[in-house]
């Protein structure tokens, strides 16, 4: 052997040796309830978030207030810090597709992917904001464009200029800046998890900065706060999404959509989404998720037909250019005239994502290995947000006509939010088994939420496990869905109001955690390129002699 390759094989172990670490977080134990408990993540996780909901009941008016003032001072003090950091990750994301590390593939060189392109967006998509996309997809470009509550900008309401206005500014909620969050958190977990050997789990992607520490407090503090973050954020999104479609059910179809059918319907997810999880990721979560993509595909082409496809051409290219016009404008954090827009909306939904950002981000990491640095950002980027596009432009664009022709039950602008897109479609042929279609919608994507939240948490409370025993998997689905039907039945609106907030108010710490991690993101993976051409140079003077 050369000299040189020596001298190549002795820069290799010492690059390996910086990520060789003894990676148990605790001991395992797995109790007669057959739980893996053997970290402090599950018990002081569950521990909190039963002391909140206990709390909650007990005074959800003052809870709400509480909270609610905390989430206002959040935004008002650090509205900068938000927008700035959204900037950050869009440019830190983007970046990644044309620098060589975009090259580096996710498990190692000779990794295949666990599923195929289709499967993997749709997972990807239902786990995103697919609940979201249902919900907002015609309320907000209409509250936009009728005043509802701010307009972008300080744009006149109901101008020409408006809705060009609330097209782009609704795309810039729902594109590349909250798919650069997501985009981030997943490839951390992904790349440190599959290529350096670390736990499932939020602290494995802070190695390169806080080296053997992340096993110690430090690691449990990022760990629950990701765990407090995803169970606050699926049981208030369980809980409004069954007040939304509960809504729909008695808009459309007269049926009571009172507590009795709320609480229902969330016990169906719950019920559907055991089931799912039981089957595993390929059988559960996969089979769920194509279905849903499916249908979310017919419906929208039902959409674009049905509201005149002429005139979705004319809002897609509406939107776009839109889109590219008040882009830079509404990521500008000085000299904002449009406070309430910008606090009630734009800030709310980047610490809404951000504090998202733990469960779509692991999730997203879990179904990824194989794919290149470049392909996953490509997915998780851009296509999502050219789908919402398309999206937006037949859904927003057709509630936005139907506002601006007074049209149907938008004539008169936003009502009710959860009732906006059933508005729409009652003003639509076929309107019985659209709407039929959308509820469906709604539901499933509530469950593949459920499912893949449920894996995520269980992976961190069991130290980034992906196999942990099945009954915990099912505790967490099983808990979640018990707090929405807790709060809604014994709260109503004040607790789960107060569940929201205490979501979004996380969002202040995840970004100074995000901030961080993508500098780790960056450090590991030049790592891992200075790995690979050192390999690649033994490789060489191997074959030269």
């Amino acid at each position: 052997m050369s000299s040189t390759t020596d001298e190549l094989e002795e820069k290799i172990a010492e690059l390996e040796q910086e990520y060789e670490t003894d990676h148990e977080i605790g001991e395992q134990n797995i109790n007669p309830l057959g739980l893996d408990l053997h970290n402090p993540v599950f018990v002081i996780s569950a521990g909190l978030i039963l002391l909140f909901v206990v709390g909650s009941l007990l005074m959800p008016e003052a809870a709400n207030n509480a909270l609610g003032s905390t989430r206002s001072w959040i935004g008002l003090t650090f509205d900068w810090l938000f927008l700035s950091s959204a900037n950050l990750f869009v440019l830190a994301a983007l970046l990644l597709i044309v620098l060589p590390i975009g090259s580096i593939r996710i498990g190692g060189e000779d990794a295949k992917p666990s599923f195929g392109v289709l499967s993997w967006f749709s997972m990807l998509f239902a786990a995103g904001m697919g609940i979201g996309l249902m919900f907002w997809a015609v309320a907000e470009p209409v509250a936009y464009y009728t005043d509802w509550w701010g307009t972008p900008l300080g744009i006149e309401a109901g101008s020409e200029a408006s809705r060009g206005a609330s097209l782009g500014a609704t795309m810039y909620h729902w594109g590349l800046h909250p798919w650069s969050i997501y985009a981030v958190v997943g490839l951390s977990l992904a790349f440190f998890t599959y290529n350096k050997g670390l736990p499932l789990t939020v602290r494995s992607a802070f190695y390169p900065l806080l080296g053997e520490r992340i096993w110690g407090p430090i690691g449990h503090v990022i760990d629950v706060l990701a765990v407090l973050a995803t169970m606050f954020g699926l049981a208030t999104s369980l809980g409004l999404g069954a007040q939304q479609a509960a809504a729909g059910m008695s808009f459309m179809f007269g049926v009571d959509g009172g507590l009795t059918t709320q609480l229902a319907i969330i016990v169906g997810i719950t019920i559907v989404a055991l089931i799912s999880i039981s089957r595993g990721l390929h059988g559960g979560v996969r089979v769920l998720s194509n279905i849903n993509l499916g249908m979310a595909m017919v419906f929208l082409l039902f959409v674009m037909l049905a509201g005149g496809f002429i005139a979705f051409l004319n809002t897609t290219g509406e939107t776009l250019a839109s889109y590219a016009q008040y882009m830079l404008p509404l990521s500008n954090p000085v000299g904002r005239e449009d406070s309430v827009f910008y606090h009630d909306w734009t800030i709310f939904f980047w610490a809404w994502w951000i504090s998202w950002s733990p469960f779509v981000g692991m999730f997203i990491a879990r179904v990824s290995k194989g794919r290149t640095v470049r392909q996953f950002v490509t997915a998780v980027l851009l296509v999502p947000t050219g789908v919402t596009v398309l999206w937006m432009s037949a859904l927003g664009g057709q509630g936005l006509n139907q506002v601006r022709d007074g049209v149907g039950g938008l004539a008169d602008g936003l009502g009710a939010s959860e009732l906006a897109l059933f508005q729409m479609l009652d003003a639509l042929p076929l309107t019985s088994i659209s709407a039929t279609v959308a509820i469906i919608l709604v539901l499933v994507f509530f469950v593949t939420s459920s499912d893949s939240g449920s894996l995520v948490i269980d992976s961190i409370t069991s130290g980034g496990k992906t196999d942990s025993p099945q009954a915990q998997r099912l505790f967490w689905a099983t808990f979640e869905g018990l707090i929405a039907a807790v709060l809604l039945a014994v709260g109503g609106a004040a607790a789960l109001q107060a569940l929201q907030a205490a979501s979004v108010s996380a969002g202040l710490p995840f970004v100074i955690v995000l901030l961080f991690m993508t500098v780790s993101l960056y450090k590991g993976l030049y790592h891992e390129r200075s790995l690979l051409k050192l390999n690649q140079a033994v490789a060489d003077e191997a074959q030269s002699n």
